[in-house]
């Protein structure tokens, strides 16, 4: 039998039980609809935590810390790199030989403190963290009221909403909704801030510092590169530019900072760090030694080579690109759970094939005694239920892809309906490749063959004698 008249046949037969035979195909419809729903829900949930991850401009940055600190990012560069007391100290000096490495735009410490700030006569300790003027482009000031600063080493910052909603009394307490950005900005913009700060500078040692090392400089005094440091209690004002309402270092692990000066700005008032207790000879010497250096590339496909060279001067690294990883394998497995209950259904809809081409076997028994009297083999009539089979899976397949894009498109519109009352921007969580349709119907033609086989091979072993006796 060619193929044309066994799809016209089967079709018609199709065609003559058509109540059931469409509730069939309904059930395989919901089955891949279920699939294709959820498969583009784990897709697009993927998708968006790129976009967000690219448009915070960390995917080409690279964190570098010294082996020195002992808090290596993985037990891997532990094992394998230097020791920490042979590794290099992460100093300015290392801080320019990573700057002109291949494919690097700029390496700049990261520099961030715990001050007194003084507003209206009134003093506030928090954080502050220096930004480089390249920040500037970051998704971190899309909603910023006020201004970026005017140069990287201009006397401005640029406050946290939280921070700036503390300066004004206005900390919201439990149950009641936070003040907007631009209420915040509106009486703090342009007021200046005054802030205490202890600045280290380098000071030559004397030779009775040397001999005597219970001298209020006994730390200089035994420093062997014959020099030492003073800490100078400084006051700098720095005037508000802008108001912040996310943390651009939200996603790096670190403390979080609430007010930010230009990073030259920082970096020339010579603020007192953590790492220079650590590394008093660099201090000394007028060489800054950094607990962490950012490193941005010119492309997220250089990072992984970037970060082989910055591991084989004796440092340890991390990336976005290394922390994907984990995120990839994750969304693979969400992926997995997702497609394997969305074929549930489609599982449920494969019994409901089995029984509706069992109950046409037993209606049509006389039909397939009399195919087979006329000369159909075997293989044509088990053919044939496998083309009834086939045309409840195309048909079920392509529906299933509409009605799932459809609940794919309410979920998107939905979600959108409930960021905007919560004040959030909109966000696509939805997306249905090419490549997920075809196959979706692929994968519901294929179970509705599965399905078809023991009712074709039930059809093909009918004795044609019975089959015409049978009323």
């Amino acid at each position: 039998m060619k193929t044309y008249d066994m799809a016209e046949l089967a079709v018609r037969n199709l065609r003559e039980s058509f109540l059931r035979n469409s509730l069939t195909t309904v059930g395989i419809s919901v089955g891949v609809a279920s699939l294709v729903a959820m498969l583009s829900l784990g897709i697009g949930l993927q998708q968006l935590a790129g976009r967000r991850l690219q448009k915070s401009g960390l995917f080409d940055t690279v964190v570098v810390t010294s082996r020195r600190d002992l808090r290596g990012f993985n037990r891997e560069q532990e094992e394998n790199g230097p020791a920490p007391a042979e590794s290099p100290a992460l100093n300015e000096s290392a801080r320019q030989q990573i700057a002109q490495l291949p494919n690097v735009l700029e390496a700049y410490p990261d520099i961030r403190f715990i001050t007194e700030l003084r507003y209206q006569d009134k003093p506030y300790l928090t954080m502050m963290a220096g930004l480089p003027f390249s920040a500037k482009n970051n998704d971190a000031f899309d909603g910023m009221q006020g201004s970026f600063f005017s140069s990287d080493t201009a006397p401005e910052v640029i406050l946290q909403k939280s921070f700036a909603a503390q300066l004004l009394g206005k900390t919201p307490k439990a149950g009641s909704e936070e003040a907007s950005v631009t209420d915040l900005a509106k009486p703090l913009l342009g007021k200046q801030l005054t802030m205490k700060y202890a600045e280290r500078t380098a000071t030559p040692t004397t030779d009775t510092d040397k001999k005597d090392p219970s001298s209020a400089n006994s730390a200089e005094a035994n420093n062997p590169a014959g020099s030492a440091y003073s800490v100078i209690s400084r006051e700098v004002t720095l005037k508000i530019v802008g108001i912040s309402d996310l943390d651009p270092d939200s996603m790096r692990g670190q403390a979080r900072a609430r007010i930010f000066l230009p990073l030259k700005l920082a970096q020339n008032l010579h603020v007192m760090q953590p790492s220079d207790l650590r590394d008093t000879t660099n201090m000394a010497n007028g060489t800054p030694a950094y607990t962490t250096v950012e490193v941005h590339v010119k492309s997220p496909t250089q990072v992984q080579a970037v970060e082989d060279a910055i591991k084989k001067m004796g440092f340890n690294t991390f990336s976005i690109v290394d922390a994907t990883r984990s995120l990839r394998q994750f969304f693979a497995v969400l992926d997995l759970f997702l497609g394997i209950f969305g074929s549930l259904a489609l599982a449920v809809a494969s019994i409901g094939i089995i029984n509706t081409l069992v109950m046409a076997i037993l209606e049509r028994r006389r039909e397939i005694g009399i195919m087979k009297a006329i000369g159909a083999s075997d293989s044509d009539v088990k053919g044939l239920f496998f083309a009834e089979a086939g045309v409840m899976g195309v048909f079920g397949g392509f529906v299933g892809v509409a009605l799932g894009w459809a609940i794919g498109r309410v979920i998107n519109v939905g979600t959108n309906v409930y960021l905007k009352r919560q004040h959030f921007p909109p966000e696509q969580i939805w997306f249905v490749p090419w490549w997920l349709v075809l196959g979706a119907i692929a994968f519901a033609i294929v179970v509705s063959l599965l399905s078809g086989l023991y009712p074709a091979s039930r059809a093909a072993r009918l004795d044609p004698v019975q089959a015409l006796r049978y009323e």
